[in-house]
C-alpha cells in the first residue's frame, strides 16, 4: 500500500486577521430553542444573530440605528427630555390617582 503524504497549512491567522476576515464578510448564526412536554410546544426562542462592520450591514440593508434617537449623535435632546417629562407626569397622575381610591370595608 503506498503511503499518502499528510499536508499541513503553512499559512497561519492572527487574530486580528480573522477579525477583520469576519467584519469584512460577515457572519451568520442560527439557532432554534423549543421546549416541549409530552408532545405540547410550551416555549420556542428563534435566535439570529449577524457579526459583521457597519459598512457591510448598510450594504446588507441593516441601518436600523440611523432614525433610533437613542443611537443618533444628532438625536434631539429637549424630544427625549420632553418624552420622559410626560411619563413623569403621567406616572404621577396614576400614582395619585391610586392613593385617593379607598377600598370599603
Amino acid at each position: 500500500m503506498p503511503q499518502q503524504a499528510v499536508v499541513h497549512a503553512m499559512q497561519s491567522s492572527t487574530l486580528s486577521d480573522v477579525l477583520e476576515r469576519v467584519l469584512d464578510k460577515g457572519i451568520v448564526i442560527a439557532g432554534d430553542i423549543k421546549i416541549k412536554l409530552v408532545d405540547i410546544e410550551l416555549l420556542s426562542i428563534q435566535i439570529r444573530l449577524v457579526i459583521c462592520s457597519v459598512d457591510k450591514a448598510k450594504e446588507m440593508g441593516m441601518d436600523w440605528w440611523v432614525n433610533n434617537p437613542v443611537f443618533c449623535s444628532q438625536a434631539p435632546q429637549g424630544q427625549l427630555e420632553a418624552s420622559l417629562a410626560k411619563i413623569d407626569e403621567r406616572l404621577a397622575r396614576l400614582e395619585a390617582s391610586s392613593a385617593s381610591e379607598t377600598i370599603p370595608a
